[in-house]
């Protein structure tokens, strides 16, 4: 048993709880309170006083199979699986370590991300909770469809499908495997070469079909979705989340509004493809994109949040000089462009919770929750970039980060 005491507590539901104490009992969260310094017997008291306590954080869209370098899917043509498997690892206990006790994985190659998620669910290595999806599924020549000479194979990367029984069989074959959300590729993309962000690409029709497959077993969808006309193929479609949006323009707003399709933005991933450029080595079509979308990508995540669109935070880890472990830095790029700070910590803790499904396990620091816990030196509602250096963490009622 834990006792954590004198610390400010921000719960996660919008609050802060000033002189606080939490206490831990095996995996949960036994009680919450204001601190009387009553000390159950046989509890271990960490003194956590000048600290801030917050939900351990979700970052809801990430790939670990990658970690920022600057032209990833070529190397991946290079490297065995395995090994990729042992960098995702890696990977995702960088996120752990970092304050992002949840993660969700948006796409990677050959099922490693739900062969990592048995394994840390087993015991056989620590990491952080995990939901996944397996292979992103694309049309033929769409964003998830690596353009290679007709005699090169790289099967394993993502599920190519053209009409709704080819996309209704793929996303069957993902739950199959495992995958608790079916990631689809509704428009182009800035990575992929040969395509355009705001170019439709899989129909409403198509997306529907993989959809219903998702809801119908309690599972969830989600949309890589850049232009306007494939948002809104992919919210008609019944889609829980749209990754990326980034033209939105009014109409897209309110029908995110009306049916309650979380806005996942990934702020960073371009952000970071502008700041180091061309002499980084990153492609020269994801530059050329970026520099032509990062304004309206910032506009439309404004405009989305002020008006009420609800709001989980993800990074795109693995984009070019987005890593794994410096997942924070969306929580700043948020709140620059117009989050209250606390709006943006609560989209790294509740709403992602509710995206996730896992509300009623996280997300929130309350008794009969999961102990996931964190902890920084300083008021991340002043300065939101504390989050960047996290100096506790807990998982699951196990400390896999001390004070000091």
């Amino acid at each position: 048993m834990y006792v954590l005491n004198h610390m400010n507590l921000i719960d996660g539901n919008g609050n802060v709880l000033e002189d606080a104490v939490v206490i831990v009992e095996g995996t949960k969260i036994r009680d919450v309170r204001k601190n009387n310094d009553h000390v159950p017997e046989g509890a271990e008291v960490i003194d956590m006083k000048g600290y801030t306590m917050l939900p351990g954080m979700i970052d809801a869209h990430m790939h670990l199979g990658g970690n920022g370098e600057p032209n990833r899917e070529l190397e991946m043509l290079k490297e065995l699986l395995p090994m990729t498997t042992l960098k995702a690892y890696v990977n995702a206990r960088s996120d752990l370590m970092a304050g992002f006790t949840t993660i969700r994985s948006m796409g990677d190659r050959g099922f490693l991300d739900i062969s990592l998620k048995k394994a840390i669910e087993s015991g056989l290595v620590e990491g952080p909770r995990m939901k996944v999806s397996g292979q992103a599924i694309s049309m033929t020549g769409g964003h998830g469809d690596r353009w290679l000479a007709p005699e090169v194979s790289a099967n394993g990367y993502g599920v190519i499908a053209d009409g709704p029984d080819e996309m209704r069989k793929a996303a069957r074959y993902q739950l199959k495997m495992g995958a608790d959300v079916v990631k689809m590729m509704a428009t182009g993309g800035v990575m992929s070469e040969g395509d355009e962000p705001g170019s439709p690409q899989l129909t409403e029709e198509e997306m529907r079909a993989a959809v219903e497959e998702a809801h119908k077993v309690g599972k969830k969808a989600a949309a890589h979705a850049q232009g306007t006309e494939g948002i809104k193929n992919a919210i008609r479609a019944g889609i829980d989340s749209i990754e990326h949006g980034i033209f939105l323009d009014d109409e897209a707003i309110e029908m995110m509004k009306e049916k309650g399709v979380f806005l996942v933005a990934t702020l960073v991933a371009p952000y970071n493809i502008k700041k180091y450029g061309r002499e980084a080595g990153i492609p020269e079509h994801a530059v050329r994109k970026t520099e032509e979308i990062i304004s309206y990508h910032a506009d439309s995540f404004s405009r989305a949040y002020k008006a009420g669109v609800k709001i989980a935070m993800g990074t795109d880890a693995a984009t070019p000089f987005n890593k794994h472990g410096e997942n924070a830095q969306e929580l700043v790029l948020m709140v620059e462009n117009g989050a209250k700070p606390m709006d943006a910590i609560m989209a790294a803790t509740k709403w992602g919770s509710q995206l996730l499904g896992v509300e009623k396990i996280v997300g929130t620091v309350e008794a009969g929750k999961e102990a996931d816990l964190i902890a920084v030196n300083g008021d991340p509602l002043k300065d939101v970039s504390v989050l960047k250096d996290v100096k506790f963490v807990m998982k699951a009622g196990k400390i896999y980060k001390r004070l000091g």
